[in-house]
């Protein structure tokens, strides 16, 4: 950080702190995807009025601006919020493993009652926070997040993608116990990994539960925070109407957990079952050119299906300039780039498939 400059996270809370269940949400920890704002934003405002209301049974941390740090960052006017240009890289990668601080003689501290065991992982992990020292800017705010998370019942990333339906990415673990937030946002595709690669902060709150019993499988821990990272369709996805509706269904869920009094009503039909994160087709394209996208994200396609071509606006002959770019699998298209100009490898598309790829390997399943 240069000097003159400080930064803060503006966190909000809502309910009494310790009480439980706890939950945490934040929104665009890549900063210039801007729905989760807005999100947040009309969520902030209905939690605010339980409070009022003295609904809140539990606990609720609100982060509706994230990412100070990328949000400050414009490169000739276009904000720049995925990466940190000081070189940190994506923001929403390499957060503390709380996991690997939880070793040694921490066994010791679990028994055979699976709450105390909770007590026991939540308190070990406030020590290795508190024990850490970050050594730069971004680092500084990963920790800081996952401070704010680290003990939660449940923790949602909120993100967009770049054009896109409303999906969710889920640890295979919290399948099917996490249904009901599938359903009840309206999940277009839901998609399942232990881990993706990158050590994201969905997976930092909730892998170590996951983790842990199975290194310790003798003692009873659960996992005891459903996490994920919900993406609010594409960009340009950023109205009223939208944000309102995606609040209500979040404030529902809460409701439906037991984190807020009143009722939930009838959960919503699913829009989708969950599916493997290494069954999605990251369909890139060998070429340069210009990107004429052939479906719609929403659509299902069959293996084989068109669903991009790319134009090399530079050879003469109409035919030999057109690279078509199919799919490889059955599924629904759940985004694609808002970019129509395509590099060798850039990724153009993605289709949801229900069985795993031959190419797709645990710990390397997300984009850059």
């Amino acid at each position: 950080m240069s000097p003159g400059t400080e930064r803060s996270l503006f966190v909000l809370r809502f309910g009494d702190q310790g009480a439980r269940p706890k939950a945490y949400f934040q929104a665009s920890l890549h900063a210039d995807e801007l729905p989760a704002m807005l999100v947040l934003n009309h969520l902030a405002e209905r939690l605010g009025r339980a409070a009022g209301e003295g609904a809140i049974r539990g606990e609720v941390v609100v982060v509706p601006v994230a990412n100070p740090i990328g949000l400050a960052q414009f490169v000739q006017g276009r904000a720049m919020g995925r990466f940190a240009l000081s070189g940190a890289g994506n923001f929403n990668r390499h957060f503390p493993d709380l996991t690997a601080a939880l070793d040694g003689d921490f066994a010791t501290r679990l028994g055979g009652d699976a709450a105390a065991n909770v007590s026991a992982v939540r308190a070990a992990m406030r020590e290795a926070l508190d024990a850490m020292q970050p050594a730069d800017e971004v680092g500084s705010l990963r920790h800081a997040l996952l401070g704010l998370a680290f003990d939660a019942d449940i923790a949602l990333d909120l993100h967009c993608d770049s054009e896109a339906v409303l999906h969710l990415y889920l640890g295979t673990p919290s399948w099917p116990d996490a249904a009901d937030l599938s359903a009840q946002i309206g999940s277009q595709a839901t998609l399942l990994a232990t881990v993706s690669g990158g050590h994201p902060f969905d997976e930092a709150v909730g892998g170590p539960w996951w983790a842990l019993a199975e290194r310790y499988f003798g003692h009873p821990i659960p996992p005891a925070c459903l996490s994920g990272t919900v993406e609010y369709r594409g960009r340009s996805d950023v109205s009223e109407a939208m944000a309102a509706a995606d609040a209500d269904n979040l404030f529902r869920f809460l409701q439906r957990r037991g984190v807020v009094n009143g009722d939930s009503g009838p959960l919503p039909v699913p829009r989708c079952e969950a599916t493997p994160l290494d069954g999605v087709d990251m369909i890139r394209s060998p070429v340069a050119g210009v990107i004429a996208h052939a479906r719609e994200p929403g659509e299902k396609v069959a293996a084989g299906d068109v669903v991009a071509v790319i134009v090399d606006p530079l050879n003469p002959d109409f035919s030999a300039a057109r690279t078509a770019l199919a799919s490889r699998c059955d599924g629904i298209i759940f985004g694609r780039t808002q970019d129509r100009l395509a590099r060798p490898g850039k990724i153009v598309c993605k289709v949801a498939g229900e069985k795993s790829l031959p190419d797709r390997h645990a710990g390397a399943l997300l984009s850059d």
